[in-house]
């Protein structure tokens, strides 16, 4: 993913300490190197997810049928509340140990339910306990303002938990929904600006968020390069100026925005306004966890409304726009830059940290590799991730976990669902399990 070198076959890369020393044809290992035999491997960057509610871990798979309504009902109103700082800590410790082993060496916990301090610090615990990349997203919600923001939460969390350098492992946002032009959240906004703080939101969410939204961050001088706005869809070409004018992100959750219906994942949008794109997994208590998932549900969704277009017109699409390459680099770097961290990470390139991920090719998907970008975006799956090493740090190999423990985090996670469902009817799990199905569309 590095723009200078492509895609380079039969090459080889030296990692010293927790650096990329170099890239190169034939390099010659150093005596006391380890060496990871690639040969007919893929190496690529470590994936980097710009959005994912981990603290609903345990609740894995519950929303396969929700609807957006769906999730605020059971999810937000109901089961977000029970959650004490244990329930945090698992979740994120699970789902830390879930990203490294699908080679997302780094992920953003947006972390919507920290209810107190306590369910803060229980966060950090648990993301500095797996030794990935992290972004601990602060938020909280289920406040009915943004007083958490200046109380002293936020500035004790910095003052005691981050040290401000970007090359940390785990470092820290602001995700804060800012649905409303209030004077409290001027000055949340204007607290994260003093800080140097980046901030996220939830931006464009149909019925609950539109051009409003942006015409107020973008009037509190808010909206920068590192400011990530998550969605992003139900909003007009005016709004994505404002936007593209700012340098602000986008994070698209494709799984999301199409099964929960926040808004059409606006790739074609991005793409015609110039606005920068990542990619993100939302939350695992409704889709799929893994990048390779994201990578397709984006494609897909991108060429069949190009189709959908051009067959209302009576015309057929000749040649795709989006193209695999293009969300392997919002799958990589496209984080990375909105994270602010594409110094540090996001493509194989000397100088930069040794996040890499290794895929195996001798797997019946894998065999045989034509076309290294096409088959990691529409053949690849979590199955094929042999090696991931974050920081220069090996935590799997031979497709086992060696830096994190997963009996541990299964423990843990299983113990949280239990208190869960301790506090959650029978009946009130079924029906949020098994939701009335809809009215049949007409297409």
């Amino acid at each position: 993913m590095d723009p200078r070198r492509g895609v380079l076959p039969d090459t080889d890369v030296l990692v010293r300490g927790a650096t990329i020393e170099s890239v190169g044809k034939q390099l010659r290992a150093p005596a006391h190197a380890t060496v990871i035999d690639a040969a007919g491997a893929l190496l690529l960057p470590g994936f980097v997810d710009t959005h994912r509610h981990m603290s609903e871990t345990a609740l894995r798979g519950v929303g396969a049928d929700w609807t957006l309504g769906n999730y605020f009902q059971w999810m937000v109103q109901k089961w977000g509340p029970l959650m004490r700082p244990e329930d945090i800590y698992a979740a994120d410790y699970m789902g830390m140990v879930d990203a490294v082993n699908d080679g997302v060496t780094t992920v953003t916990d947006w972390s919507y339910a920290m209810l107190t301090p306590e369910h803060a610090d229980a966060a950090v615990d648990a993301l500095t306990a797996v030794p990935g990349r992290a972004r601990f997203a602060y938020g909280n919600g289920l406040a009915p303002d943004f007083g958490w923001v200046v109380d002293g939460r936020v500035d004790r969390m910095l003052k005691n938990r981050f040290t401000g350098r970007r090359d940390q492992l785990v470092t820290m946002q602001l995700a804060m929904d800012v649905n409303s032009p209030t004077d409290d959240a001027r000055k949340a906004l204007e607290f994260a600006r003093d800080r140097d703080l980046p901030v996220t939101t939830h931006a464009g969410v149909f019925g609950f968020t539109g051009d409003a939204q942006i015409e107020f961050l973008a009037g509190t001088g808010s909206l920068s390069p590192s400011y990530t706005l998550v969605h992003a869809a139900a909003l007009t070409d005016d709004a994505y100026r404002i936007i593209a004018d700012s340098g602000a992100q986008i994070s698209i959750a494709a799984e999301s925005e199409l099964n929960g219906g926040q808004g059409y994942p606006p790739t074609a949008k991005a793409r015609r306004f110039g606005i920068p794109v990542s990619l993100s997994l939302d939350t695992v208590a409704w889709w799929s966890g893994d990048m390779f998932s994201m990578m397709r549900a984006t494609l897909n969704a991108d060429r069949g409304l190009a189709h959908l277009r051009a067959h209302e017109a009576g015309k057929a699409v000749e040649n795709n726009a989006l193209r695999a390459h293009d969300v392997l680099e919002y799958a990589t770097m496209g984080g990375a830059r909105a994270l602010g961290l594409d110094r540090l990470i996001g493509s194989i390139t000397p100088g930069k940290r040794a996040d890499l991920v290794m895929l195996r090719t001798d797997t019946p998907a894998m065999t045989p590799t034509s076309n290294p970008v096409g088959q990691v975006v529409f053949q690849a799956g979590r199955g094929d991730v042999d090696t991931v090493m974050v920081d220069g740090r090996v935590l799997k190999h031979r497709g086992t976990l060696v830096g994190a423990d997963l009996r541990r985090a299964r423990r843990l996670i299983e113990e949280s669902l239990e208190y869960l469902r301790s506090k959650i009817p029978d009946r009130e799990w079924e029906q949020a399990m098994n939701p009335p199905p809809g009215a049949t569309a007409r297409y």
